[in-house]
């Protein structure tokens, strides 16, 4: 007679306890990275970190280091930009090593080399690793040759049509502005844009949801009257 009262218990148990289970959907806390798992929430968190301004002494010392790099390559070739940025190195740490070279005889110390706590780090790239980021780019790789064969190919003929504005209204950009300009700009916007919408929020969101759904309602319409697309929608 006590069996039947302890099989009947037992459900209940394995439903508590399966009703803890779910109480952690994305299996992370949270203050972590929504949506991301485990070995990507460090890198992207990092980045998202760095263009909202989290540490300005960090975003800082990023943004300025390579706009000034930027606007050396608008100013002076890549060779030149390159030479001279291994000639200041070269510079400093030969200056260095010759100082403490000089402070070194002059106080009959024997404190070595100032660069060996550098020189003894092991920077090799493991087969491992190195597999692992190959495996990363061909993902990559193959993902952007699949968009360029359907949009080239014209599988879905709105996206294409997408593309051939984008790059008709490209072609006047490119008449105003060369690459670097391009890209000063790019980090300009990269390094500002985030902080404003974060601040700004509400009023883009609502600018932004007008103006797409005037795009949508527009990309509609040309669906609508463009032949094939009706007919595939319809099926």
């Amino acid at each position: 007679m006590a069996e039947p009262s302890a099989a009947t218990q037992s459900p209940s148990v394995s439903s508590s306890s399966s009703g803890a289970e779910p109480s952690a959907p994305g299996g992370g806390s949270p203050g972590s990275c929504p949506a991301l798992g485990a070995k990507s929430c460090g890198s992207s968190c990092a980045v998202h970190d760095l263009i909202f301004w989290r540490d300005v002494k960090k975003t800082g010392f990023v943004f300025g280091t390579t706009l000034i790099m930027l606007l050396s390559l608008a100013a002076f070739s890549v060779i030149s930009v390159i030479s001279y940025l291994i000639l200041a190195l070269l510079s400093v740490t030969i200056s260095f090593r010759v100082y403490k070279s000089v402070i070194q005889a002059v106080q009959k110390s024997e404190e070595g080399h100032p660069f060996k706590a550098y020189l003894d780090v092991d920077i090799t790239l493991s087969s491992e690793a190195f597999h692992n980021y190959v495996n990363a780019a061909m993902v990559r790789i193959n993902r952007a040759l699949k968009l360029i064969i359907r949009l080239f190919l014209v599988e879905d003929l709105v996206d294409s049509l997408k593309l051939a504005v984008f790059m008709w209204l490209m072609t006047y950009v490119g008449a105003v502005f060369n690459g670097i300009t391009l890209l000063i700009l790019a980090e300009l916007l990269i390094f500002s844009v985030p902080i404003v919408y974060e601040k700004y929020k509400t009023q883009i969101d609502h600018y932004v949801g007008i103006a797409r759904d005037q795009t949508k309602s527009i990309v509609e319409k040309i669906q609508a009257k463009l032949p094939g697309i009706a007919k595939k929608k319809a099926e």
